[in-house]
């Protein structure tokens, strides 16, 4: 092989090889500056996942302790393998809520015959996403629109902030609807801790001075030693009435022991509904939360890679006692905005983990619950991107609904319906546009030398033929509406036996805009007139010759000049109604005596170009 042939196929290899690994590319890039600020932000993450991960497992039926197992090797594989620098997978609210669901019905909760099939369901949820990775089916993530991910960030960051106010009031909230939560705070606002209050205040005011005073220290670990010294400081004063400040606890496990999935026809067959419900789930979940997060970065999510990456963390993970495990919309906003700049943080994090369990798990005794309820309310509130929100608004009616109910599903529906209500009410509002393409009358302007064609309703049309354009794609759901509007025109304009089609907003036609297109050249040529296409793209004309029917349409019907088509339909109208014309507006129509009835002059208006052919 020569070397101007194995050089490209070197490059061809090498960048395979990168986007299959792509920590061979973020990593040979590492810096000093990374590290520092990676490592910073891995502290944070891996004192906020030790409550976590242990309120996680016990919601999924798993022993406290697997909670744990599941922030390690499938946070580690994660990052490896994903495409985002800032997700951060482990044990989640809807991915527990999802397990415990599928799995109860066939073992007691934390029974070993339960924690085995959850190791199964772990292993077969990633094969599942792994499979989709293979088969580049990330592109499914494109029907998640910008204005579903910023709907399902807001709702999220609101629940975030409300199913921690139990633990920023210190009272005991029965678990519900954000509404049921308020309603119950203020019913029984008597009950509320004064001083749990003043320490998670402390704890939201020390993050928000932190932020904006001391911008290279990360406000989230400036908010978690503000509020551990307030409440310190509280319970110097406090003496016997300490306890009413609630501690996180003692924390004490050991590393992640092997584990194996067991795969039986019985064992497939049950959980075979649970494995695609959790897949979807998770996958989906992931990837907003990536998408989400580099809204603010700019960085681009490959979501096939992070197909990938979920799937093999979960894969690897079954074999080191670890449930399903996604990205968590906590731990990644927390990753980010404690500074995190590469998938190093999330990593540092996970290996921090078991240190700081073994090593610092009995200073948790001294953490409020209320800290972290005020660190978790930062990052809640992080996620209303209001400015986003109010762009979407003023930009889009439509996309703006969409938001909105996508924002109002996730404080009220589980959080894997709200992200498919939003996709569904997108995708429905994709097929009401694309099906109802833009249809804009044209007419030549009188004060272009060259006549281009513009939209005005003031200018005259030809009586005899009638000149659109078609803006959108000829598919079989958009048919039946161009018909529609063809129709409302002609009854318009009944005598305009000739239609003129200009095609350049046509990238896209089938079968039934094929047969729409033949079958009214049909009935146009049944009344005298004719069917012509200007400006036919490739992908409208390749189908239309591909099938035959531009036989029937006629190749002389379609014109790539528009001076060459109003030549050739003029000689085609009847010169009896053109004698008697006094709208001229073609210059063909010019070279004609004018008729000896009075001449109308055309009316003075500004003539806006705002279509151009």
């Amino acid at each position: 092989m020569s070397s101007t042939v194995a050089v490209p196929m070197i490059r061809i290899i090498n960048g395979q090889i990168r986007e299959y690994l792509p920590f061979l590319d973020w990593g040979r890039k590492l810096t000093r500056a990374d590290l520092k600020a990676d490592l910073t932000a891995a502290i944070v993450g891996a004192i906020v996942v030790m409550p976590q991960g242990l309120a996680f497992a016990s919601l999924a039926g798993m022993p406290p302790v697997y909670g744990l197992y599941t922030a390690m090797i499938p946070a580690i594989i994660a990052a490896l393998f994903g495409s985002s620098r800032h997700l951060v997978s482990g044990p989640t609210t809807a991915a527990s809520l999802v397990v415990f669901s599928a799995l109860s019905p066939f073992a007691p909760p934390e029974s070993a015959a339960y924690v085995q099939l959850a190791l199964t369901l772990t292993f077969l949820v990633g094969v599942t996403q792994f499979a989709m990775g293979v088969a580049k089916l990330g592109m499914l993530v494109n029907f998640i629109s910008h204005s579903v991910v910023v709907g399902f960030t807001a709702g999220a960051g609101v629940l975030i902030m409300v199913s921690q106010t139990k633990h920023f009031v210190g009272m005991t909230i029965p678990n519900g609807h954000p509404h049921e939560t308020l309603i119950h705070l203020v019913l029984n606002v008597l009950e509320v801790n004064p001083w749990v209050v003043i320490v998670g205040v402390t704890t939201v005011l020390a993050g928000i001075i932190g932020k904006k005073f001391m911008p290279r220290v990360p406000f989230l670990l400036v908010a978690m030693v503000a509020g551990g010294l307030a409440a310190a400081l509280l319970n110097l004063g406090l003496g016997p009435d300490a306890s009413r400040i609630a501690m996180v606890g003692a924390i004490t496990a050991a590393l992640p022991s092997l584990s194996a999935p067991t795969i039986t026809l019985s064992t497939l067959r049950e959980l075979a509904p649970a494995v695609l419900a959790v897949s979807f789930l998770a996958l989906t979940e992931a990837v907003s939360i990536a998408r989400s997060i580099a809204l603010k970065t700019g960085q681009h999510i490959q979501g096939s890679q992070e197909f990938v990456g979920q799937g093999l963390s979960n894969i690897v993970g079954s074999f080191f006692s670890s449930y399903t495990a996604t990205g968590s919309f906590n731990r990644s906003a927390v990753n980010y905005e404690a500074g995190a700049r590469t998938p190093m943080a999330a990593i540092l994090a996970a290996l921090m983990l078991p240190l700081l369990v073994l090593a610092f798990g009995p200073l948790a005794a001294h953490l409020p619950y209320a800290v972290m309820a005020g660190l978790l309310m930062l990052v809640g509130w992080g996620l209303v991107d209001l400015h986003h929100a109010k762009q979407i608004f003023q930009t889009s009616r439509r996309e703006g609904v969409v938001m909105a109910t996508t924002f109002a599903a996730t404080l009220l529906l589980e959080l894997e319906f709200a992200i498919l209500l939003g996709v569904f009410v997108a995708m429905v509002n994709y097929l009401r546009k694309t099906s109802q393409p833009a249809i804009y009358p044209r007419v030549p302007d009188p004060r272009d030398p060259e006549r281009a064609f513009i939209t005005n309703p003031a200018l005259p049309e030809c009586p005899q033929l009638k000149i659109i354009r078609i803006d959108g794609s000829l598919f079989f759901g958009a048919v039946s509406y161009v018909n529609d509007m063809l129709r409302h025109y002609r009854e318009r304009g009944p005598g305009q036996k000739h239609l003129l089609m200009v095609m350049s907003g046509v990238n896209f036609l089938d079968v039934a805009g094929a047969e729409f297109l033949t079958q009214k050249a049909r009935e146009l040529r049944a009344e005298g007139g004719g069917l012509y296409l200007y400006h036919v793209k490739q992908g409208a004309r390749d189908p239309l010759r591909r099938g035959g029917y531009l036989r029937e349409i006629g190749e002389q019907s379609l014109f790539t000049s528009k001076s060459r088509a109003i030549a050739t339909i003029f000689e085609r109208l009847d010169k009896d109604i053109c004698a008697t014309c006094t709208r001229r507006i073609f210059k063909e129509c010019q070279a004609l005596p004018l008729p000896v009835a009075s001449i109308v002059s055309e009316p003075a208006c500004e003539l806006p170009r705002a279509i151009p052919s």
